[in-house]
């Protein structure tokens, strides 16, 4: 097979996969003339926590697979087109690419071939030739097989700035009937050790990076039938106990040949945003992850972000005065992001902050008037209007757009 037709088959494959971000990343710069690659500049599709965009070759290694996970299209059993790169063929890839200026990193994963530490041998020797042979600078992001030996994760993380570890699906039951080869207690031991070695280089001033831009996960939604309460329970505990950078949640997406027990058709697109919206709550806006969710729906609502159906089932707490509230206060306030907040705060510092000041401030009017008290505006119990939810959530067609 030539390389273009390997590149087709393994670039595809690899789209299932949504862990491939580039948040964190240190910027490196060739030093004296000498070093190839740069997280800098281009056309780019991953986006760094500062606004930076990283572009990647995103790829498998080969799509050839051990294990039979019912929901993956690259299945043991899975009747699709094989192919396998060698080392050297990604490590020129990636290379020739960078040198054409479509990339300025690598994303790089795998079927499992032989056994998890053969394929991790493969995949860290990738990383290893680009550093060390070619003194890459670029962004080198890795999947790693969590049955690897821990030996073989730890070399994985001198050479890559960022490591995932796929926990595939959000509960034990759902990954031994899905997934039957594959072992949630493994996978959490391998995030345990990631944590306390980037830990330990952190501390350790001296001590060669590793995974500067820590590590993070994936999980499908919709293959199963837990509920988006349980899903953003399950987020909440990686991140407290292995301190990820980011989970991704990623739609199930139906399968030629699909076994019976998943289901016929995809979750609908906007539960994955809404999954996304939440996990941002709970990152940046102090919502703990039982309370974003109505827990008697269980599922979080379609037809509005989950902050203002929070806000919503919560009109008691409202409306907050803006010269008053605390910060913790007025980031539950829907429109508030953190940079309104944040003039908000230093406006008031000076004088009392009225409804003119709020558009000088670029927040949208329309969607926080209902939850605030200022000079100039007094609500008059607006929450309380039974049309609220309908009024303040996005019409049909805004939604269509927003996805």
């Amino acid at each position: 097979m030539d390389l273009a037709r390997k590149l087709s088959i393994l670039a595809d494959a690899a789209k299932y996969d949504a862990s491939c971000a580039s948040s964190g990343t240190s910027r490196r710069d060739s030093v004296g003339g000498r070093g190839i690659g740069s997280t800098e500049g281009a056309i780019c599709h991953s986006y760094a926590p500062d606004g930076r965009c990283i572009s990647l070759l995103k790829v498998l290694l080969t799509n050839a697979c051990a294990f039979d996970c019912l929901y993956c299209v690259n299945r043991a059993s899975s009747n699709v087109p094989r192919a396998r790169f060698t080392v050297q063929e990604v490590v020129d890839l990636t290379l020739d690419f960078y040198r054409r200026n479509y990339i300025e990193g690598l994303f790089l994963s795998s079927g499992i071939i032989r056994s998890p530490d053969y394929t991790m041998e493969q995949v860290v020797a990738v990383a290893r030739t680009l550093r060390q042979t070619h003194d890459f600078r670029g962004y080198i992001h890795l999947k790693t097989i969590p049955d690897a030996s821990p030996e073989l994760m730890a070399e994985a993380g001198l050479y890559a700035d960022r490591l995932s570890i796929n926990i595939e699906l959000p509960s034990e039951a759902s990954l031994k009937t899905l997934a039957p080869e594959k072992d949630v207690r493994a996978i959490r031991r391998s995030m345990g050790r990631m944590r306390a070695r980037i830990e330990e280089a952190k501390e350790e001033k001296r001590a060669p990076a590793f995974a500067p831009a820590g590590q993070s996960t994936q999980m499908i939604v919709g293959a199963d039938d837990v509920n988006d309460r349980t899903i953003l329970a399950t987020s909440a505990n990686l991140y407290g106990a292995y301190r990820l950078k980011r989970v991704y949640y990623s739609a199930f997406s139906p399968i030629p040949d699909a076994s019976r027990i998943l289901p016929p058709q995809a979750p609908p697109l906007v539960r994955e945003h809404r999954l996304y919206q939440a996990d941002w709550l709970m990152r940046f806006y102090g919502f703990e992850a039982g309370e974003i969710v109505d827990e008697a729906q269980g599922n979080l609502a379609l037809n509005m972000d989950p902050k203002l159906a929070w806000a919503l089932r919560n009109r008691e707490r409202f409306p907050l005065d803006i010269n008053r509230a605390d910060r913790g206060e007025l980031l539950r306030v829907p429109g508030l992001g953190k940079t309104a907040v944040d003039r908000i705060l230093a406006a008031r510092r000076v004088r009392a902050v009225r409804l003119e000041d709020l558009p000088r401030l670029n927040v949208p009017l329309g969607k926080v008037m209902p939850f605030i008290i200022c000079p100039g505006h007094q609500p008059h119990r607006l929450i309380d209007r039974a049309d609220l939810a309908s009024r303040l959530a996005p019409k049909p067609r805004q939604l269509a757009l927003a996805l």
